[in-house]
């Protein structure tokens, strides 16, 4: 028994301990002091006007018209449009240099400079968009015609059913219509072709509970900005978004789960819509952004879209039953029904669209509740005569489409907005599409760094997550110490078989099984220590994939930067299950080779649980883990053993599983050196396991491993985000 490979292993665990406790130490000495540091730091750096900070707009950003969100004055010499974001940025580089340049003013040159022109955004035209499910008798979506102009701010509203999810999921290119025309920039084809240029913030904040703010952000920057773009111009972008954000103050803080916030849930909004202007899109759709949210987090966030769009990003955003602030604050609506338009113009016209048609609007009440009734059905409320169900008004805003018949408003003609697409300067269209194509190419950090960043985004996880870590290793210890003392009475002797000539005679008996239920024994330990993380390291961050795959994150990338990520963890686990199990099980087979097989074998079981990941809920995934890792460990060669089991003709069965592999090197390893004494070549023809092929059952073992890793990739990439939440 030598207690020298456990003793090294505790020596190197209290040495783990120790820096992950001094670890611990300086971030809390780091963070007490943080406060004054921090505030030091933003002293040097431009001064911070935020989207959200009333105050200071109020005093800087005057002079733009009469709007109450102009931008600043010191820029209004920039030549653009009233929502425009291009121009002429030249203008920057002419300021007093006694001038305080603000975050808002380098966000606007970190914007242009990522989007390669400072003349465009997006615009989205659709004619005649259809979309019926493959197994639905009618399309749920039909008829919608219109134009979304650059640098506007829509809000999609509708009842529910009405098809508004369905519009934009269509309209960005999640969805393929079945019908129909959309166009951008005027452009007609693939819409996914434009996704790493277009954000998307879901209704519910998808985030890395265990990252903070800033890492969330800057994990999004650093693989979706331009592939030429250096750490330094990343980290100066996201350090001035943040700002911008109003979140400086808690871009250190975790963002922490649903369950148990750390920020709260509009600062947990912002990061959401952070993470997609990292990214410097020309359009951002965002689904229902102020749901659940208070007034004022509600208020702040809409505050900061109208500002964005002032920076020439298109903002559309489903949104139901706003307050009547945030109801104004939109530029342009687009109102469904049954899967059709009800109405698509300015936001300033659509009460007088409506009492147009007869209905009263209550003088102390506010719009949109009214609008909401409307289209949801309830328009008798308002209406005390005449037809006012939702038929009348889709066929209504059709007739108004058809015939061009201008509005109760001059002002309000079909297929337009409010907000007029900038001119384009001395840009052709077709040095526009260019300038346009060439951004889109430049997007994306190239896949060896989407790799790495995925791989050190993981290993943090995992950091951050240390209990459970820990959890699995102080586990790991101990299925191997319980398995080692199951065969501690045997002392190592593992196998009796028939003695060489001429003393096969004095053989007693027979011990072919030994070997084999030792392994057995190893494989369910292993499986049942491996299976729960396996199936945790993506079943917790299905949707976050779902999320960054839709934008443009190479898939493989982030797959293969999780696997790598593992293997740290595998090889410690092992390394204690090993050591504690060789203490006290003392086989035959060297240390070194016990070591790779379990390893191998570790290596297995997270593939096989990765699978199960993918195509089950959360909640069912660890069981079935590990039931499935029980099958593959009891099905080894044992009972029935591998020569019964070839009379079945099912020999194939059992070696496509990792526990045969496992059981086989075992007995090579055991078995293997005893041929001075026995005649193990009767043994081998009597359980089935082959000799001398140590190297060829570790090799298959990995290959087993690699196998289910790539058949867990396929389901990843195949398997539909609403099947399995």
């Amino acid at each position: 028994m030598s207690f020298l490979a456990p003793g090294l292993i505790l020596a190197l665990d209290l040495n783990v301990l120790l820096v992950i406790f001094a670890l611990t130490i300086r971030n809390r000495f780091k963070d007490k002091h943080s406060g004054s540091a921090s505030g030091k730091r933003f002293s040097r750096l431009n001064k911070p006007v935020s989207f959200f900070d009333q105050n200071l707009r109020l005093k800087k950003y005057q002079s733009l018209q009469e709007s109450d969100l102009a931008l600043e004055s010191r820029i209004t010499h920039v030549q653009r449009s009233e929502t425009a974001f291009g121009g002429n940025f030249s203008a920057f580089d002419s300021k007093d240099d006694n001038e305080l340049v603000t975050d808002l003013d380098l966000f606007i040159q970190s914007m242009s400079k990522c989007i390669g022109t400072e003349e465009f955004g997006l615009s989205f035209e659709f004619s005649n968009l259809t979309f019926q499910p493959k197994k639905a008798l009618k399309p749920i979506m039909s008829e919608v015609t219109g134009k979304i102009d650059r640098g506007s701010l829509w809000g999609v509203m509708g009842a529910s059913g009405a098809g508004k999810s369905t519009f934009v999921n269509v309209l960005m290119g999640k969805q393929a219509h079945t019908g129909g025309i959309t166009k951008i920039n005027g452009v007609p084809g693939d819409i996914n072709k434009y996704k790493k240029i277009i954000g998307y913030v879901p209704q519910d904040d998808i985030l890395l509970p265990e990252l903070t703010v800033r890492e969330n952000i800057l994990h999004s920057a650093r693989i979706r900005l331009p592939s030429h773009w250096g750490e330094g111009q990343i980290q100066k972008h996201v350090d001035i978004l943040i700002s911008c954000l109003q979140l400086a103050h808690v871009k250190d803080s975790l963002v922490g789960s649903a369950v148990k916030p750390v920020i709260s849930g509009g600062q947990r909004k912002r990061v959401s819509i952070g993470i997609e202007l990292a990214a410097a899109p020309m359009a951002l759709f965002l689904d229902e952004p102020t749901s659940g949210l208070d007034a004022t987090s509600a208020s702040s966030i809409m505050m900061a879209l109208k500002e964005l769009s002032r920076l020439n990003i298109t903002i559309i955003t489903i949104i139901h039953q706003p307050r009547a602030e945030i109801f104004e604050s939109l530029d342009s609506l687009l109102l469904f029904g049954k899967g059709r338009v009800i109405y698509q113009g300015p936001e300033r016209d659509v009460q007088a669209y409506f009492e147009h048609l007869g209905f009263r609007f209550p003088g102390s009440s506010n719009p949109a509740d009214t609008i909401m009734d409307i289209i949801a059905g309830q328009g008798h409320l308002y209406k005390p005569s005449g037809d006012s169900g939702i038929w009348h008004l889709i066929h209504n805003w059709k007739h108004v489409q058809d015939s061009k018949t201008p509005r109760p408003d001059s002002s309000l003609s079909p297929l337009t907005s409010t907000m007029q697409t900038p001119p384009l300067g001395t840009n052709s269209e077709t040095q526009q599409a260019i300038s346009l194509g060439r951004s889109i190419r430049s997007r994306g950090a190239p896949v060896h760094k989407q790799i790495y960043h995925c791989f050190l985004r993981s290993l943090l996880q995992q950091y951050r997550l240390r209990s459970s870590f820990f959890f699995e290793i102080g586990v790991s210890a101990l299925g191997g110490f319980i398995i080692g003392l199951a065969r501690f009475k045997s002392k190592g002797i593992n196998f009796r078989g028939f003695y060489l000539e001429p003393y096969a005679l004095l053989s007693s008996s027979i011990d072919y099984s030994s070997v084999a239920q030792m392994s057995l024994l190893v494989g369910i330990a292993i499986g049942l220590i491996a299976s729960s993380p396996g199936v945790k390291i993506f079943g917790e961050e299905k949707l976050v994939y779902w999320r960054e795959a839709s934008s443009g994150h190479n898939r493989f990338a982030y797959y293969l930067g999780k696997v790598i990520s593992t293997f740290p963890r595998m090889f410690v686990a092992c390394l204690h299950f090993t050591a504690t199990f060789m203490l006290l099980a003392t086989p035959r087979i060297d240390w070194g080779a016990a070591f790779l097989a379990h390893l191998l074998y570790f290596y297995t079981i997270y593939g096989l649980a990765s699978i199960l990941s993918m195509c089950t809920r959360r909640e069912d995934g660890p069981l079935l883990a590990v039931m499935a890792s029980l099958i593959v460990g009891v099905l080894n060669g044992m009972s029935p053993n591998l020569t019964v089991v070839a009379d079945w003709r099912m020999t194939w069965l059992w070696r496509a599983l990792p526990g045969t592999w496992l059981a086989e090197a075992y007995f090579d390893k055991n078995v293997g050196g005893l041929a001075y004494l026995y005649a193990i070549g009767h043994a081998s023809e009597a359980t089935g396991y082959r000799l001398g092929n140590f190297g060829w059952d570790c090799a298959v073992l990995g290959v087993i491993g690699t196998v289910y890793r790539g058949v867990a990739f396929g389901l990843m990439r195949v398997v539909d985000q609403r099947g399995h939440g």
